[in-house]
């Protein structure tokens, strides 16, 4: 018998108890735990799906849209072959690791560093500074191409190693935009903080830089590891600015280069833009499971500190 039972024998030793249901154990399965499993399963076939696609897309020999299919049809390595000899793909994926770990770092850097004022600090403006940073984040980056590309063609005659078709132009492009949501971001996650760990060092005689480097950022690990981890995310995708700044095939970041494979013809290259793909969502994949580690870690010791 499934049901819970407890026998009442609070009456005394010589008095038989009374049987006490505390409910069923089998109860309607489906309305209490069934549903979230189909809910679950429906959900891993929408984000498996896609993927399956391009890897099959990416061993598919005929290399075509048209000819793809979920499981792909005599498999084989001829479209990394064709990606490796035909295009200057390595040299693409170099860009795009160098492009983006640089940006993710360096943003990361600035973000964590206004944050921190933001939070600690009281100055003037300190409001208004907040309030500006929410509102220009409504505007995405993209429409001031125009007046970017004009302060650039500047730039190019006058200092070409940081002008166009080169990487360092999107770095400093990308650092611009670094004071956005993630400083908002930070600065929350700074906010519970107590303050008296800073005023605890100070009294032992540790610096500003001290406290921010040995005591507050290991305790942020968390908000640092996701922050840096979008950053790195959007920067190593970005496509529109990239396209606009980088023209020469040696200066493309891989997403610039392969969309260049499927533009004339989409069909005709799937199979060497799907290949690709997998390659470039290899760091991707690589740097979530390095930080995830330090995201659970760092929730867990906050959670048995606090």
């Amino acid at each position: 018998m499934l049901a819970s039972e407890l026998r009442d024998t609070s009456h005394g030793s010589g008095q038989s108890g009374h049987v006490v249901r505390l409910g069923s154990a089998r109860g309607n399965w489906f309305r209490r735990v069934g549903w979230r499993h189909v809910v679950g399963v429906i959900a891993l076939f929408f984000a498996i799906f896609p993927i399956l696609f391009v890897v099959s897309a990416a061993f598919n020999p005929q290399g075509t849209l048209s000819s793809s299919t979920l499981i792909p049809r005599d498999a084989s390595f001829a479209n990394f072959d064709t990606l490796f000899s035909e295009t200057s793909f390595w040299r693409w994926f170099a860009n795009s690791l160098l492009i983006s770990l640089l940006s993710a770092a360096l943003s990361l850097f600035i973000s964590a560093a206004a944050a921190y004022a933001f939070s600690r600090y009281r100055f003037r403006g300190r409001r208004a500074g907040m309030l500006f940073i929410l509102l220009v984040q409504m505007f995405p980056q993209f429409l001031a191409i125009v007046a970017i590309y004009l302060i650039f063609v500047e730039i190019s005659e006058l200092y070409p190693a940081i002008g166009f078709n080169t990487p360092w132009s999107l770095i400093l492009l990308f650092l611009g935009g670094a004071l956005g949501v993630n400083t908002w971001l930070m600065k929350g996650f700074f906010d519970t903080i107590p303050k008296d760990l800073d005023e605890s060092a100070k009294v032992d005689g540790a610096t500003h830089a001290q406290i921010y480097f040995g005591i507050i950022l290991p305790l942020v690990t968390p908000i640092l590891a996701i922050t840096g981890l979008l950053s790195f995310i959007s920067t190593m995708s970005e496509f529109i600015i990239s396209s606009v700044f980088l023209t020469e095939d040696s200066a493309k970041t891989a997403a610039v280069g392969l969309y260049g494979l499927i533009s004339a013809q989409r069909n005709a290259n799937f199979g060497v833009f799907a290949a690709g793909a997998l390659i470039v969502a290899i760091p991707i994949v690589v740097l979530f499971q390095f930080l995830q580690r330090y995201i659970v870690g760092g929730i867990t010791a906050g959670a048995v500190k606090g």
